[in-house]
Formats: C-alpha cells, structure tokens, sequence
C-alpha cells in the first residue's frame, strides 16, 4: 500500500528568494520557468515542488498524483461503485468506507480513520499543536491545507473553477460539493439502507436514525425529536405556521431560506443552469442534474434481489420496501404506515385538513399538486399551461 503525500510547512529557499519575480509572470512564462529550471522542481531539500499551487512533496510520484487535483484526471476506479479518484492511496482509502475498515486507531480516544494522515491531524486535537502560522496575522493550524486556505482570505484568490456556471472557489472542498449542485451526485451512502446524500454530513447525521443516539432536542408540540436544535426549530414552525422568509415582490412567505431563492426566480425567470446537451435552462442546479439523466440510459444502481436498475441511489432505496414490506414512516393520529415519508405527508392532511394547492381559476383546493394538475385541465379545454400562466398573473 502507497504511503500518504507528507506536505512540508517550510518552502525551500529558493521558492522564497523567486517568489516577489513570480508573482509578475503570466502563469504560462512561470510555468516554463520553474520546468526550465531543475533548482526549482527539485528543491535544495529533495523536494518536488508543485508549480501551480507550491505545494512540496517528498517523492516525485506523489507530485505526480497531486497534479491530477489541477488537471482533474482520475484514474483510479472503484470496483464497486465506479467512483474515480487520483491515486492509488486515495482509492485504497476509499475502499475502506466499502468495508467499513478503520485500521488507523488514536490511542487515546479510540477514533478510527481509514488513513494514516487523518490520524495524524486529529492526535493534534488532543495535543493542541497547530504547527502552521500565518505569517500575515499570526493565526496558527494544525493542517498545512487549512493554513493554504486560509491564506486565501488575504489574497482573495480562487484558483478552482466551475467550468458549468463560472463560478470561482476557494477551496477545494466547496468547489466538490458545488460540482455535486450540476451532477446531482451522491456519493456518501449509508451502508445499512441504501440511501445516499451529497453530504458526509448528511450521511453522519443520517447513521445516528440507525445507531440509535439520543434526541436531545424534543419539540414539546408533538412527540418528535431530534438530535440538533436546529432541526428542531425548523420543525417547529409547522405547529407555529411561522414563515419569517419574506419575499418582498408580492409578499409570499416561506418557512425556510432556501423555498424563498428558489421562489424568487419566479419573480425574475432565471434559470442561469443550462443543459449543454439540449435548449433547455434550470433555475436551480439539482433540477439540472436530474435532467442530465434523461440523455443518458445509464442506470448505475440495480436492486439485488430482482435486478431491476434505478438512475439514482435513492431510487433503490426506496424500491426495496417493495421487497421488505417495511413501513418506516408511522401516522402520530392513527397508527397508519408507510414507506415513503411524502406519503405520510399527503396522509397527514386528511387529518388537518390543509389542502395548499388551490386552483386560481374556480377556488377549489387539492391537497396534492398532481392533483391540481390533473383538475385544471378540466378548464379552457384542458390546456394547463394556459391555466397555471393565468394563475400566475393573478
């Protein structure tokens, strides 16, 4: 097994002495420099320097794996999943969240970690050692990849570019994560059910339904209860009828940030996502990724049991029920169950009686949007458009 890329805090003085010149240099003259000049790729200390970023590494093969995080090649596949990484450590490492092996141990609380690195920083949560200073205000870390991101902040630099929306990002990490908005990736997924999320904090937050931790957080409404305030405070705005997410065009309320940025674009008919394959544009990232699917026939994720393939990971999660037989999602009012949470949400609405989905044209409500589609073709001849444009200028 590969050892783990060790990054040096201390730049060779070489890079220091070059570092005022270099900063005038268009990057393609820079570039041509430092390739010219074997001082510079080698360093004094037997160092192989990274001419795009300046990070430092011990042996050329590392480099040569660390470039792959510029050029985005991705050569390593999962046999499992397909997923593609850099190198061959980083898909060794990867397996293991297969596997669930942690085989790198801290002595002193136990924690496990699929790498030998990821032990290292975390020992310095106990020890307190943050052996990475900034030179600019003196800040200290205990990662030399925080100290690089941080200092970004004085330089206001964004080297990570979306080629899809032209967006620009600091960091490596929010540049993956806003990759997932446009693919609609998921790639952390719960070993015990199935389901997937865009998130490892998704996903963390999600074992914890499994592991059984405590819900600290009761909403004193109803019975439920959860694990972080948060949660807890969104929720309880469904008992309150609390929308504190104005929109300030025509009034609407909403009871989370995200419902009103997603509303607004009604107002301004942006739809800045579009399809390269096709004329079509997207308001939001997800619905792009979920369309992206429909010029592909790739259906990646199949059931065990039958065979039968599904496009995305949830999709499996859900089919499995079918098998199971399993209920998950109980009625509070009469014990009635069922296997997709939406469903218990429909459900609940016979007991309150909301019915949110109001036809513009006669007054009739619905408690489901299909059902309000399915109604309204029943005015002008059954041309919905017609009629939810209407109900829009209204």
């Amino acid at each position: 097994e590969e050892q783990e890329p060790v990054e040096v805090k201390e730049e060779p003085e070489q890079i220091r002495i070059k570092e005022e010149h270099d900063k005038d240099l268009e990057p393609e003259k820079r570039h041509q420099d430092n390739v010219d000049n074997p001082k510079v790729k080698q360093c004094k200390t037997d160092l192989f320097y990274c001419e795009l970023c300046g990070k430092c590494f011990g042996q050329r093969r590392y480099l040569t794996a660390h470039k792959r995080t510029h050029t985005g090649e991705k050569p390593f596949s999962c046999r499992t999943c397909g997923k593609y990484f850099t190198s061959q450590s980083t898909l060794t490492a990867h397996g293991r969240t297969h596997t669930g092996e942690k085989p790198f141990q801290c002595l002193v609380c136990g924690k496990g970690f699929t790498q030998k690195t990821p032990l290292s920083y975390h020992m310095r949560t106990h020890s307190g050692e943050k052996p990475y200073s900034c030179e600019t205000c003196n800040k200290s870390f205990r990662q030399n990849s925080d100290l690089a991101c941080h200092l970004r902040t004085h330089t206001r630099e964004k080297p990570y570019h979306c080629e899809v929306c032209e967006k620009y990002f600091r960091h490596s990490s929010e540049f993956a994560r806003h990759k997932r908005a446009h693919t609609a990736e998921k790639p952390f997924s719960c070993q015990t059910c199935g389901i997937c999320f865009n998130k490892q904090s998704k996903l963390t937050d999600h074992l914890k339904t499994h592991s059984g931790e405590k819900k600290s957080y009761p909403c004193g409404s109803c019975e439920k209860s959860f694990r972080r305030s948060s949660s807890m405070i969104r929720h309880r705005r469904i008992h309150t009828d609390e929308k504190p997410y104005i929109c300030k065009v025509c009034g609407m309320s909403f009871r989370l940030g995200s419902h009103l940025t997603v509303h607004l674009k009604t107002h301004t008919g942006e739809k800045p996502c579009s399809c390269k394959l096709c004329d079509k544009s997207f308001s939001e990232h997800s619905s792009l990724g979920r369309h992206m699917r429909t010029h592909t026939s790739v259906k990646p994720y199949s059931c065990e049991q039958c065979g039968k393939s599904f496009k995305r990971c949830n999709d499996v999660a859900r089919h499995m029920k079918t098998h199971t037989g399993e209920k998950p999602f109980q009625c509070p009012n009469c014990a009635k169950s069922f296997a997709q949470k939406t469903a218990l949400s429909y459900h609940m609405r016979t007991h309150s009686g909301e019915k949110p989905y109001p036809c513009k044209l006669c007054g009739k409500s619905f408690r489901r949007s299909n059902d309000l589609v399915r109604h309204i073709k029943s005015h002008r001849g059954g041309n919905v458009n017609y009629v939810l444009n209407h109900s829009l200028s209204d």
